[in-house]
């Protein structure tokens, strides 16, 4: 018995030390996601709204219980694993003598296990309520928002705010995989979906929430303070499923109201002292290939200046570039027609004129409007940074960053873009075979006025 109690001395210490810093820990809070390197652009452990924080503090209590409910249960395991071990060949054969149990230890655990539920209930219900809606003191102040999901992007529409069509008539304001809204304010998504069961969350302000074909769903977030916030979905959706992300943009009120009121007017015409023939040659040459499409620096997440302030980053794409090139945007601007990108895109504002004088107006509504794509941080529903050079690799091969995307197996647009069979890429050479193929110069093109519409 000395030599057992020696060695159960000799492991208490360490076991007592390594409990005590698990629960100082778990008792920092926040500082949690810091000790475990857990406080990345989508953590759970790094709140920055209400919603998120009532489902982390909510967590945490559940995390509190449990080990409390570990430590006493391992604790007794313990305790009678080396109290009642057998020392001796009687030990083994010996026969305890049966009884009905301790009535007190009995009523003892159903009261503890109770209450214990009881502890975790109480902030659990809570939770459910606060989360189900906008709280009633914060209704009238609260913005509408329908969050559409497509496969493989997000559509984000302002109810209440409305702007003029290509072809006549108005519709909400729309954009696509940024939602901008202002910090501070409560703000309500109708969640929708055209295809297939999606799942919005936004890690840093609000849980996952599944959108459902046929039925309406919802959620609501608050952004503490302005900051760029990282989302995806959720729910295997598809091929690309896992890079349908989008962010989420908080604003000061003032200048959330500035970017609405931009975002109202038709897409922006750059300057143009004089419109190039249509033989004319372009001479700039985007270095699409200076950046690697895979690897380091290939992504938002891989570009460290991007992720040092990415809403400064995102900031900065609001003001056109110095070096415009009015003559090749002028290029690009009649190629968006000429190659049906407009059967699928809208750009308000825009159009082509037609051999008879009139104006296409470029009015397509099932992929996402690019009015102002030239102000968003990211485009490919956020797998690629929205740089000339980003979009100029897009353009030149979507199937690579997005697998199974529309924007080559679609019906319309860019369906042509590769040559089908039986509605699968042709392969030769372990190579895509190209049906439409956009040269050099049509792409810088269409990427100098893409990105000109601010």
């Amino acid at each position: 018995m000395t030599r057992i109690s020696s060695d159960l001395r000799k492991y208490s210490r360490p076991a007592i030390a390594l409990l005590g810093l698990i629960f100082l820990t778990l008792l920092s809070g926040c500082k949690l996601a810091e000790v475990f390197g857990l406080h990345g652009p989508q953590s759970t452990y790094v709140t920055a709204g209400p919603v998120a924080k009532s489902q982390w503090d909510l967590f945490m209590v559940t995390v509190y219980v449990t080990s409390f409910i570990f430590v006493v249960v391992g604790g007794v395991l313990a305790y009678a694993t080396v109290k009642f071990k057998a020392r001796s060949d009687a030990d083994e054969h010996f026969e305890a003598p049966q009884g009905h149990g301790n009535p007190l230890v009995e009523m003892g655990l159903i009261v503890g296990s109770v209450l214990l539920l009881v502890i975790i209930a109480i902030p659990t219900l809570h939770g459910i309520w606060y989360t189900h809606d906008v709280p009633d003191a914060e209704k009238g102040e609260a913005i509408d928002v329908t969050a559409t999901g497509y496969q493989w992007w997000f559509k984000f529409e302002y109810p209440t705010e409305h702007v003029a069509l290509p072809g006549g008539g108005d519709a909400p304001l729309a954009t696509a995989n940024e939602l901008v809204v202002p910090a501070g304010v409560p703000i309500r998504v109708q969640l929708r979906t055209v295809d297939v069961i999606h799942s919005f969350w936004i890690p840093k302000l609000a849980g996952k929430v599944d959108m459902i074909p046929n039925r309406g769903n919802f959620l609501w977030f608050k952004a503490d303070k302005p900051g760029y916030y990282y989302g995806q979905c959720a729910e295997y959706c598809g091929d690309s499923h896992a890079i349908m992300r989008f962010r989420v943009i908080a604003l000061a009120p003032s200048k959330y109201i500035q970017w609405l009121d931009n975002q109202k007017k038709p897409a922006r015409t750059a300057s143009a002292a004089a419109v190039a023939a249509e033989d004319a040659k372009v001479k700039v040459q985007f270095a699409s290939l200076e950046m690697p499409a895979v690897g380091p620096h290939s992504t938002l997440a891989g570009n460290p200046e991007f992720d040092a302030d990415p809403l400064k980053a995102w900031q900065e794409k609001q003001v056109p570039a110095a070096n415009e090139d009015s003559v090749l945007i002028a290029k690009g601007h009649d190629l968006f027609g000429q190659k049906t990108c407009s059967n699928c895109h809208t750009i308000r504002g825009h159009g082509l004129k037609n051999p008879d004088g009139q104006t296409s107006p470029y009015g397509g509504i099932t992929a996402p409007e690019l009015t102002h794509v030239g102000a968003r941080s990211s485009i490919a529903a956020g797998v690629l940074e929205n740089s000339p050079q980003r979009m100029s690799q897009w353009l030149h091969d979507p199937e690579y960053f997005k697998p199974g995307n529309k924007m080559v197996h679609g019906i319309g647009g860019m369906a042509g873009y590769y040559k089908l069979d039986d509605g699968k890429i042709m392969v030769e050479n372990g190579k895509p075979v190209r049906n439409i193929v956009l040269d050099e110069q049509e792409i810088d093109a269409l990427v100098a006025y893409l990105q000109s519409l601010k």
